[in-house]
């Protein structure tokens, strides 16, 4: 084999100058059904001709004869021959929602959108199940309107995508992949109203997942706040997660019943757990899709109830995620109060008991 010349870029090398270098070559944005079928140069022309037609059909190609044929309805010049294995892109959150077969559609719905939810999966199946589980009622609807129509057949999902039995830590990166790129989760934020009341909820567990762990709740109103908490978790299981939940708990008992509140915690855990999860578990009787217990029921069913009461009395209980140990000032103050109440003794004597 001859050696290779002096200075030539290995084959990886290449790729990467080429996948740096493919995003400043010229798009042609097709439009196959829309306020006005053609071949459009921008993305921006594109979505003028799309958003808000229903069932607009659009793709974007590198050349303008794959451009036309899918504009016409023909097989595309360049993919045939081909036999790539079929993929799915789910995409929950972006300027819009769906499942699509190509990439390229799937990163017009997601460009520019501040964070996206997005992934690739073999089955339109478990496409379907992502929607389901990471977009909001109306992405839902659409993804199994979507499948109605074309004919494919879903079963009702009592999937869901927690972490809660697979492992008691809390990861701040629940990333998603794609063909050219990879996202954060983030997850979806609620908008308080001026007479909305902020206050931030933290948990650690010091020596989290072995036996001598101890676990500390913390709860941040603001500044010299009587109801700030700082206090030993309670129980035998001195984890993180429960930390986190007991931290909402005790943020929704020392807070008036009818004052509108916006819980702020680093959980992503948590944030699921007692505003979108528990809703499969309740239905499931408190059981998993896997019929296995879940974790930390006691402390997911306490939170609700306080909601609930919440909730007759007319005010609302809202939820955003921090990144934690990224210098948010309440939630910075939250972390201090819980590792100086996992380094206490027993909690406090005459707090209010957990249910």
């Amino acid at each position: 084999m001859p050696a290779n010349k002096r200075g030539a870029p290995s084959s990886s090398t290449s790729s990467a100058k080429k996948r740096k270098t493919d995003k400043d070559l010229q798009k042609y944005y097709a439009v196959r059904t829309g306020a006005r079928p053609g071949i459009y140069l921008t993305w921006a022309e594109c979505q003028k001709q799309t958003a808000g037609f229903r069932g607009a059909q659009y793709k974007s190609f590198l050349s303008r004869e794959d451009a036309q044929a899918f504009v016409d309805g023909r097989k595309i010049p360049s993919e045939e021959g081909e036999e790539k294995p079929q993929r799915f892109y789910a995409v929950a959150r972006g300027i819009f929602t769906g499942i699509f077969s190509d990439w390229g559609t799937a990163s017009m719905a997601i460009a520019g959108t501040k964070g996206p939810k997005y992934k690739k999966f073999d089955t339109y199946e478990d496409a379907l199940d992502f929607i389901r589980e990471w977009g909001d009622d109306q992405a839902i609807a659409d993804a199994e309107k979507a499948a109605k129509r074309d004919g494919i057949a879903v079963a009702p999902s009592t999937k869901t995508f927690s972490n809660d039995e697979k492992s008691d830590d809390d990861s701040d990166d629940l990333s998603v992949e794609s063909d050219d790129t990879s996202t954060k989760d983030a997850p979806t934020k609620d908008t308080p109203t001026e007479d909305t009341a902020k206050v931030y909820t933290d948990g650690s567990s010091l020596g989290n997942g072995t036996p001598g762990s101890v676990a500390g709740v913390g709860v941040y109103f603001g500044p010299n706040d009587p109801r700030n908490v700082s206090e030993r978790l309670e129980g035998k299981l001195q984890t993180n997660q429960r930390a986190e939940l007991t931290a909402i708990l005790r943020a929704l008992q020392l807070s008036p019943l009818t004052q509108s509140l916006m819980i702020l915690s680093d959980s992503k855990y948590s944030i699921k757990c007692v505003r979108d999860w528990y809703k499969d578990w309740q239905r499931l009787g408190w059981k998993t899709s896997t019929n296995s217990e879940v974790k930390n029921k006691d402390l997911i069913q306490a939170v609700r109830e306080e909601i609930a009461k919440r909730d007759a009395a007319g005010a609302t209980t809202d939820f955003d995620w921090v990144k934690g140990h990224n210098n948010d000032p309440g939630n910075v103050a939250a972390d201090k109060l819980a590792v100086a109440g996992a380094r206490l003794g027993l909690p406090a004597k005459g707090r209010k008991k957990l249910k």
